[in-house]
């Protein structure tokens, strides 16, 4: 070369787009690059194109070779060079270049994160604290740049796209969930300012996913940070066909890997669970068929996050809205899912009571098909609760009677919750007998009985009946007594008629001067007050008015326990002493039946009967005398020792 430099004249720099003075320098000029081109090779260098970093330790140890390459002193071209060699030649280096980068590529990720020289890399970066000292940013941009030029390998992140010109994003993977791993709080920081650069870039997809991916590394370390992003970044995007993918499979994830739901309690409130509610159930939104379906198998989860530790002071805030959504008109899956979350709610919350009644004159709708999933799942509810639920029933009759009689609403409405109100408070107090119709039902077949005995027989006398009433002694009785009862009412009503014309006007010639005084002095009482009490009189009214309301919430329910424990009495008497008792009788009656035969000789007849209960009386009474004798003896006998 140097006596080639020596007969052509210099050496000189060659730069882009300088053009040999004359045909026979090109052509001695192309051995020369040839020649320096196979030098080149020799150095085993890969030319895959480097990542555009900012000057740093890995810009100027791997870009700043091809610079140099571009600015290589060579000989002056040589005269002699053929034109064809000199087209063929950047092809050569193409395909050395394509060569070399299919290589430096793995299969997968795993392939390259083991071939990855450690020692290597902390050398690298050692370096770059030593040049660039106090300047974590730059030490961070060339760790990046060195992972991705070292981990060549596919992408299995289908959010992530390469660059234009082909380079591996891993480096900046790694370097990203490294940071949000240990500080997850530096993506939740700003939330509105990432939200306002998805939203600008929100036609191009790809960018995109990539912001939602990179904020959502911060979740795995930290469900709260998780839900913020969630909440604030993916949830206002959710309606976007292309994002709302990523971002129900990354809510997924996120629930999977924190399966202790405890820890995010108190981070989505009402505003957040109702629009994912629409979203889950209501048909023909932005979501597609197997996204909303994949967001229904999470709902009852996000539920559980929103009720918080305290359902039992917190769920009377979801029901106004749970019960506005709960429209005959709503898809089935959704009212079965809001009747449930309403029932769980009056369940658990006390206070959900007292807000279905602020709410009930003007839900009547929803209230109808609450108070009929009510009736169906009465038996599943506890005995507490059910209780509460009676009274709020009883003050929802009252309603539908004072709605009825005004007539602004509509009546169908109406109508229907009241006759839903009767359903659960007849449910409510359980299965009752008809004493009304088993009685009705009673007389009836002794009246059938006894027309059926009275026609068959052709007189009373001849009947069944007749002659038992007769055998018995009860109709010979009965006809005596009736008969002093008649001639006893007659006497009375003779000496009324002699006697109740005279007494009264002897009393009212007595008392007519006193009731007048009476009268006179009750009106100027009652005038006093009307003037000077009006007041108090107006509040007596009104509190009259709420007690007898509460007593008719209150005194159906206490007068149903009240006969409920009367009938749990009653049987118990019955078991216990009544039915002994009357066994006993029986036992009795037979016994003096058959000493009335005995007595009476086989004929019983009312003489003696009357007879033989002369003589009990006459022994009773002897028997009484003899005790009251002995006792006499024997407290004198005390009272002597004493």
């Amino acid at each position: 070369m140097a006596a080639k430099a020596a007969g052509v004249g210099r050496w000189e720099v060659v730069k882009k787009g300088r053009r040999p003075a004359a045909s026979g320098s090109s052509r001695g000029g192309g051995g020369d690059r040839r020649a320096l081109g196979e030098a080149n090779g020799v150095w085993k260098y890969d030319p895959t194109p480097p990542i555009q970093t900012t000057s740093t330790l890995y810009e100027r140890g791997f870009e700043k070779i091809m610079k140099r390459q571009n600015k290589e002193q060579v000989p002056p071209p040589a005269m002699e060079h053929k034109k064809p060699e000199n087209k063929k030649q950047p092809k050569k280096v193409a395909a050395l270049t394509n060569q070399n980068q299919k290589q430096g590529r793995f299969r997968s990720l795993e392939e390259a994160l083991k071939a990855l020289d450690v020692a290597a890399l902390q050398k690298e970066l050692d370096k770059s604290q030593s040049v660039f000292s106090g300047n974590p940013s730059v030490w961070l941009k060339d760790l990046a740049s060195y992972l991705n030029y070292k981990l060549q390998a596919p992408l299995s992140e289908p959010t992530l796209s390469q660059h234009t010109h082909g380079e591996s994003l891993h480096g900046y993977r790694i370097c990203i969930q490294a940071i949000l791993q240990d500080k997850p709080k530096i993506a939740t920081t700003n939330l509105g300012k990432f939200l306002e650069l998805l939203r600008s870039h929100q036609s191009r997809p790809a960018k995109c996913l990539t912001i939602m991916w990179a904020l959502g590394q911060a979740g795995f370390a930290n469900l709260i940070e998780g839900l913020k992003v969630w909440l604030g970044i993916m949830l206002p995007v959710l309606g976007v066909k292309s994002l709302s993918p990523f971002a129900i499979a990354y809510l997924d994830r996120l629930l999977l890997v924190h399966p202790n739901l405890t820890k995010g309690f108190g981070m989505i409130g009402p505003k957040d669970l109702f629009p994912l509610l629409d979203f889950a159930y209501m048909p023909n939104n932005s979501l597609t068929p197997s996204v909303q379906e994949h967001l229904c198998q999470l709902y009852p989860r996000l539920k559980v996050l929103a009720f918080g530790a305290k359902p039992d002071s917190t769920l009377h805030t979801y029901f106004p809205s749970f019960l506005s959504r709960a429209t005959p008109s709503c898809p089935p899956a959704m009212k079965k899912e809001l009747l449930g979350s309403l029932t769980e709610c009056l369940t658990v919350d006390p206070l959900s009571a007292s807000v279905w009644r602020q709410l009930y004159p003007k839900h009547l709708s929803q209230s109808s098909l609450l108070l009929e999933h009510l009736i169906s799942s009465w038996e599943r509810i506890p005995k507490k609760v059910q209780k509460s639920l009676q009274e709020t029933i009883q003050s929802f009759k009252l309603t539908n009677q004072e709605l009825l009689r005004k007539g602004n609403c509509n009546n169908q409405d109406v109508i229907t919750c009241d006759m839903a109100c009767k359903g659960l408070l007849q449910q409510a107090r359980g299965p009752r007998l008809p004493w009304a119709q088993l009685l009705l039902l009673l007389l009836v077949c002794a009246i059938g009985f006894l027309c059926h005995d009275f026609r068959s027989h052709s007189s009373f006398q001849a009947s069944l009946t007749g002659r038992l009433l007769q055998s018995s002694g009860v109709l010979p009785a009965s006809q005596q007594a009736c008969a002093k009862l008649y001639s006893y009412g007659l006497q009375t009503y003779s000496w009324l008629e002699e006697a109740l014309p005279a007494w009264g006007s002897c009393l009212l010639t007595m008392v007519q001067p006193s009731l007048q005084l009476a009268w006179a002095h009750t009106n100027a009482t009652v005038s006093f007050l009307s003037t000077h009490c009006a007041s108090h009189l107006a509040w007596f009214g009104d509190s009259l008015t709420s007690l007898s309301q509460r007593l008719q919430i209150q005194l159906p329910d206490a007068l149903s326990q009240l006969l409920h424990y009367l009938r749990d009495l009653l049987l118990l008497l019955y078991q216990n002493v009544l039915l002994p008792l009357w066994q006993l009788l029986l036992e009795a009656l037979a016994q003096a039946q058959e000493h009335c035969h005995e007595a009476c000789r086989g004929e019983v007849t009312w003489e003696c009967v009357k007879t033989q209960f002369t003589k009990a009386a006459h022994w009773t009474w002897l028997c009484l005398q003899d005790i009251t004798v002995a006792f006499l003896d024997w407290a004198l006998a005390m009272i002597s020792q004493q």
